[in-house]
């Protein structure tokens, strides 16, 4: 399953992760990055480098935070580009 970005990305918006991502699967989608699941080829090169860790895999998002997980899925990406400073 892929990544997942939670609640410690907003207000902060480090681009770490997507300057990390192979695939440009990251987003800027307002007031935090979210992972495009259909274009994440888990690879994990994202999660380290998030400095206050709010990258999880998929199957180990706290119960707490599952919507963030339900909300990359239901995402509509096609009307944005990935990275930062491009929307």
């Amino acid at each position: 399953m892929a990544y997942v970005i939670t609640e410690a990305c907003i207000g902060t918006k480090n681009t770490a992760c997507v300057a990390a991502c192979p695939v440009d699967c990251i987003y800027d989608v307002g007031d935090h990055y979210m992972i495009n699941p259909e274009e994440c080829i888990e690879c994990s090169m994202c999660m380290p480098v998030c400095p206050v860790e709010a990258i999880y895999p998929g199957d180990e998002v706290p119960e707490d935070m599952q919507h963030y997980a339900t909300k990359a899925v239901e995402y509509d990406y096609s009307k944005i580009a990935p990275g930062w400073g491009v929307n």
